[in-house]
């Protein structure tokens, strides 16, 4: 199964959530930018790719059982169901675990180990600065404290002009 096939597995895991659809979307599209931008090797990008699309995996469980999708649920709840996700996709077992942790790690911003990590904290970022009307100073300590990619930081500020 490729990232496109993929895409559209998790669209249609969505039950029709238009924003969760968007959101993801929009998070693939940044990260894979990004990720082409600062040369990662075939597989690296592949893995992120993947990830992108199903970061977010937890959040319709989580909204459901705690009645929000707060990154500490997300990451509490995403292992079990990324796996599924990833059943009989052909992705190898070394890819999965990695697959599994970023999505598990997506909203922790310290020990970030390896630049696929690093461009995926970007990139939801990107989006959700957007999405939740982040303010000007918060987007300024976001570049200044963990925005570490080139290409992540030009589009930060070209995005939010900050």
């Amino acid at each position: 199964m490729n990232v496109n096939d993929m895409i559209c597995k998790m669209i249609a895991q969505s039950n029709g959530n238009k924003h969760d659809i968007a959101h993801f979307l929009k998070v693939y599209t940044y990260a894979r930018l990004i990720g082409e931008k600062e040369l990662l090797d075939a597989r690296t990008q592949e893995t992120l790719e993947i990830t992108a699309v199903i970061h977010d995996i937890a959040c319709p469980l989580c909204r459901e059982k705690y009645g929000n999708a707060s990154g500490k649920h997300q990451e509490q709840e995403s292992a079990p169901l990324v796996e599924a996700f990833l059943e009989g996709t052909g992705v190898d077992e070394a890819m999965k675990e990695r697959i599994s942790y970023l999505v598990c790690h997506h909203h922790t911003y310290t020990d970030v180990n390896g630049l696929d990590y690093q461009i995926l904290l970007e990139a939801d970022f990107l989006v959700n600065a957007d999405e939740s009307q982040m303010s000007e100073a918060a987007i300024r300590h976001a570049r200044e404290t963990f925005f570490k990619t080139r290409t992540g930081t030009e589009l930060l500020n070209s995005i939010y002009q900050v």
